[in-house]
């Protein structure tokens, strides 16, 4: 979890919330709420995350990936919210 930079953890959050997104649907949505993001970042960040067996790729279409978050990603995202819950004081 404190492996991860911050953007890395965002694409955690947007991978989860969405079902088998290419790269470009994950840049889009992540665009939303944080402005453009560089797709010369975001690739080999998706990258690091499937090597560290955080979010799975795959083929669709025959010309473009999609990504799926594994039950290590959400397990890792779960972490991340406890830890965050133990920092708020009385659990705002």
């Amino acid at each position: 979890m404190f492996d991860l930079t911050g953007f890395q953890r965002d694409l955690l959050y947007v991978t989860a919330g969405l079902e088998q997104p290419s790269g470009q649907t994950i840049k889009e949505a992540l665009s939303e709420d944080r402005g453009e993001v560089n797709p010369g970042r975001l690739y080999p960040n998706l990258d690091t995350l499937v090597e560290r067996s955080l979010v799975e790729k795959g083929e669709q279409n025959g010309r473009s990936n999609y990504y799926q978050i594994t039950e290590k990603g959400l397990e890792t995202i779960r972490s991340r919210r406890e830890w965050e819950d133990r920092q708020l004081p009385g659990g705002v």
